[in-house]
């Protein structure tokens, strides 16, 4: 009887440290439960300001790893299924695109897809738009009058602009703006249109530094996109602006709507956390602290959220009439500008 005690003691004390085992090796499950790793290529001071915000509203603890977009698409890529990405987001649809062509994305939560028009998200539901903004000709109030600003952006690879435009070729911004030509007007336009580019422009290593020379009149026009301006009014302000900027109509390439967007890897490690945050980021809460921020200005793809008073209103833009897969992946893009010696 004595021994069927022990034993039964010994039995039980197996059970015991089995179960203090794989509560041990759950641990790790717990901490990934507890947080998401964002590869973030949005405006690191806003993203920041939204990851808090959302941490304290779930308590889910947002990881975040701050860079360019083509640069973190490459990298999510190259680390495949052992990356340690939740979250994508990003400030430039191609990116995106790449990454559902390689099959990299897990599905959208069709809830949080359906807060936003379908033709700002991914066409087979992989990501989902979450912020806009307009590509926009700044130009020097002192050196060019609106009505000397040309027609179409294309004009600008013409004689008459030389030594009169900026451009940063090299930025991620202005690869989806050589997409959308390539799609709009085919290869050799392209090619002759940078080219010309190539000819005229001064060239600058991002956005934010042809806005300055165009503000301070060190070149006459820039390519850029609206926020650029947007953020060096509100960092001068008004009365040190030296500069506007100019919206291209009829459709022109000139005013492509740019659509930032967001992702769940298929290899998350933490996909109910992943999303929670591409659903944080559409609703309601997230798009107002966007457009009030007075950092982004971009404007908000979720109904019924007004952008900063500063913005064109977004249904008086013109884009031209592009879908997100005719812009596709940027990879075409990226050698053109090669050919034409801008990168």
């Amino acid at each position: 009887m004595k021994q069927f005690q022990l034993g039964k003691r010994a039995a039980a004390a197996a059970r015991i440290a089995a179960l203090s085992l794989a509560a041990l090796s759950a641990l790790p499950n717990l901490a990934h439960a507890a947080s998401i790793t964002l590869y973030n290529a949005q405006h690191e001071q806003l993203v920041g300001r939204l990851a808090k915000d959302f941490e304290k509203e779930t308590g889910i603890t947002v990881k975040i790893r701050n860079g360019e977009g083509p640069a973190l698409a490459a990298q999510i890529v190259a680390e495949g299924s052992a990356t340690p990405a939740d979250v994508y987001f990003t400030e430039n649809s191609p990116e995106l695109m790449l990454l559902e062509e390689k099959g990299l994305l897990g599905a959208v939560d069709a809830q949080t897809l359906a807060t936003v028009p379908k033709r700002y998200s991914s066409p087979t539901g992989k990501w989902v738009g979450v912020f806009a903004r307009e590509n926009v000709l700044a130009y020097n109030t002192g050196k060019v009058q609106p009505g000397q600003l040309p027609a179409s952006l294309m004009d600008l690879a013409k004689p008459e602009w030389k030594g009169k435009v900026g451009i940063a070729p090299s930025d991620a911004d202005f690869l989806p703006l050589v997409s959308g030509v390539l799609a709009s007007k085919g290869h050799d336009a392209t090619l002759a249109w940078l080219k010309g580019l190539k000819a005229n422009a001064q060239i600058f290593d991002d956005e934010e530094g042809v806005v300055a020379a165009v503000n301070r009149g060190a070149v006459a026009t820039g390519v850029i996109n609206n926020y650029y301006w947007d953020r060096l009014n509100t960092e001068l302000g008004a009365s040190k602006m030296r500069s506007a900027i100019y919206h291209f109509g009829h459709g022109d390439i000139g005013a492509l709507v740019n659509v930032s967007g967001a992702a769940v890897l298929k290899t998350a490690h933490n996909s109910d956390g992943a999303q929670r945050f591409l659903a944080y980021l559409v609703g309601q809460k997230a798009q107002t602290l966007m457009a009030q921020s007075h950092v982004g200005y971009e404007y908000p793809l979720r109904a019924g959220v007004a952008p900063d008073p500063m913005l064109k209103p977004f249904n008086e833009l013109d884009p031209p009439a592009l879908t997100i897969e005719q812009l596709g992946d940027d990879s075409q893009a990226a050698k053109l500008l090669r050919e034409a010696g801008l990168l």
